[in-house]
């Protein structure tokens, strides 16, 4: 949960669409297995917080998009 903690902390810096701190990095950082730096991007997803983007990395997620009721 550290590295979900620093992520959120590091999110509350950034924009929608700014990159996070890849999964290398958390690694080194944080001194922790992949899996776990893996986990904590999932946590993060699930919350709606970040997104990821296949072969591209993750980024801090934007303001959910209006629904239309038309």
């Amino acid at each position: 949960m550290r590295v979900v903690d620093a992520l959120i902390d590091e999110i509350k810096s950034k924009k929608p669409g700014d990159p996070i701190s890849s999964e290398a990095e958390l690694c080194e950082r944080h001194k922790v297995a992949r899996e776990t730096a893996r986990r904590a991007v999932r946590v993060l997803r699930e919350r709606g917080l970040v997104e990821t983007l296949w072969g591209k990395g993750s980024f801090v997620a934007g303001p959910a998009e209006p629904t239309s009721n038309h």
